[in-house]
């Protein structure tokens, strides 16, 4: 064992994850930043590793997850509508570990991004956001390199046990091998029904395009700036409107807006 690994030597870890959507398909399938949340766990000298999710056991996107190589799998079985906060808490409390990895925010469902912060509320832990890194563990302190915008890092410490949202800047999840998701055990936990009163009054429909945003110039410095204020426009068939009347001007900058989708 290297002295990397032996500085990342810790307690039991869990990762909790959801049910993701590809953006683009709207397909199920293992979310990204919860894949990373795994791949970050797996990376650790843990005593027990375990990923914990709360849902229908039968979802085939589970196996995603445990093809990843991840010795042990446990469901919370629930329905859809269920609050999975409640049954969350009550596994962390039974089974004491010293690291709670979730993504900063589900794929599918609420995806309010604040089940990491209430548990650690509840827990009374610290909370961490946007971990893009864990550099080393001693004793019962964590050193961590947290993401910032433009690739920037910020390294903190924080004392176990801890909740940790893992940034979409971490390190990529591996990929996920069918076979041995397929063989994977899946461990079944009956649970009491905690029902989500707030999602259960809410209406679903389908999205509405956005309007579209005009062309806006991006530049760096105020040279550039005057440079696109005064520049002249580049004519691409527009039509100039010199003796029609104010209504019919009016007219064709409406059929404009229309066009360009800036009004319906």
């Amino acid at each position: 064992m290297t002295n990397a690994q032996r500085s990342l030597e810790c307690g039991k870890v869990l990762s909790l994850v959801a049910i993701g959507r590809h953006p683009q398909s709207g397909r199920p399938r293992r979310g990204d930043q919860d894949a990373k949340a795994v791949e970050m766990g797996l990376n650790l000298s843990a005593e027990e590793f375990s990923i914990i999710h709360a849902g229908n056991p039968d979802n085939p996107v589970l196996r995603h997850y445990a093809g990843m190589g991840v010795k042990k799998m446990v469901v919370l079985k629930q329905d859809q509508d269920d609050d999975a906060l409640p049954v969350f808490l009550d596994y962390i409390a039974k089974h004491d570990p010293q690291i709670v990895f979730t993504g900063q925010r589900s794929e599918s469902g609420e995806s309010s991004g604040m089940l990491p912060y209430l548990l650690a509320e509840k827990l009374a832990w610290p909370m961490v956001s946007g971990v893009a890194e864990i550099v080393a563990i001693h004793d019962d302190e964590a050193q961590l390199l947290l993401a910032l915008p433009r690739g920037q890092r910020r390294a903190v410490s924080v004392k176990m046990p801890f909740v940790a949202s893992v940034s979409s800047a971490a390190k990529e999840a591996r990929q996920s091998a069918f076979a041995v998701g397929l063989r994977a055990g899946i461990e079944e936990h009956d649970v009491a029904n905690c029902l989500d009163q707030a999602t259960t009054q809410w209406q679903v429909v389908p999205a509405k395009p956005r309007a579209k945003r005009m062309k806006v110039v991006k530049t760096k410095n105020a040279a550039e700036r005057m440079k696109a204020a005064t520049a002249k426009a580049q004519s691409s068939g527009g039509k100039v409107l010199l003796k029609e009347s104010v209504d019919e001007k009016a007219q064709a900058v409406f059929d404009l807006l229309i066009e360009e989708k800036v009004i319906r």
